[in-house]
């Protein structure tokens, strides 16, 4: 459908190299499609995605196909911006709406995290209203997803656009942003070939449960790494990676 129909209509370009941050990934992987004994299914983080499913395949594989994964990560900062509100809308980060569903899409569907903060649910208003409601465990935490089947044909309105808008019901208070459980900073040290470095420092604010982490450093064709200085301190001790 490219940009004429489906999420991919709101893939402006001038909108989403402009946000904080934005991130395209293309995951190209084998899997087991016919096998001789058995299989199973595992869904990651009981999140209803196509893209989180796994099979569990041994040398009894008959036939292998490959699944294709595309991505697109984008971050927007309104909160740091000058208005100091938490409200949202598709249109007022993308410029645009949702008109229509890609007819050649078996699923398509926006997921909106409404988890409250402090049990406080009556803040939170979304709309148009969602279609279902979903509720999944991220992290050790209990989310709540107000989700939108874009295939349901009672969502779009007589005008054909689906503009999806969170606001909150009173004023929040700037200092109580929330805090994700991993956040990462990153920073450059030094100077030079000889002096420089760069540190990058991953958190983890969960009480009392860990999480394996994957790092991937993106780096700038003019900087060169010595892979032999790199170092990792977990807790004031040095740690080596698998």
């Amino acid at each position: 459908c490219s940009l004429q129909a489906g999420l991919a209509v709101l893939l402006k370009a001038e909108r989403l190299f402009h946000s904080s941050y934005h991130s395209q990934a293309v995951h190209i992987r084998p899997i087991c499609r016919v096998m001789s004994h058995w299989f199973a299914q595992l869904s990651c983080g009981g999140f209803p995605v196509a893209a989180c499913l796994f099979l569990v395949q041994d040398a009894s594989c008959l036939a292998v196909s490959w699944e294709l994964r595309q991505t697109l990560t984008v971050v927007f900062d309104f909160f740091s911006s000058g208005q100091g509100k938490k409200d949202w809308s598709l249109f007022k980060m993308f410029s645009r709406t949702l008109t229509d569903t890609c007819p050649l899409a078996s699923q398509s569907k926006v997921y909106v995290d409404i988890s409250p903060k402090n049990k406080e649910k009556e803040l939170l208003e979304v709309s148009p209203p969602p279609t279902s409601v979903h509720e999944a465990i991220v992290q050790g935490d209990k989310k709540t997803y107000a989700v939108y089947d874009l295939l349901s044909p009672s969502l779009f309105n007589t005008s054909r656009s689906l503009n999806v808008q969170l606001k909150w019901k009173r004023p929040q208070d700037s200092s109580e942003m929330p805090i994700p459980i991993l956040h990462a900073q990153r920073y450059v040290g030094g100077y030079g070939l000889q002096t420089g470095e760069i540190c990058t420092l991953i958190y983890n604010t969960h009480p009392y449960r860990a999480f394996p982490v994957i790092l991937l450093e993106t780096v700038p064709w003019y900087l060169r790494l010595y892979v032999h200085t790199l170092t990792i301190i977990t807790k004031g001790k040095e740690n080596k990676p698998s």
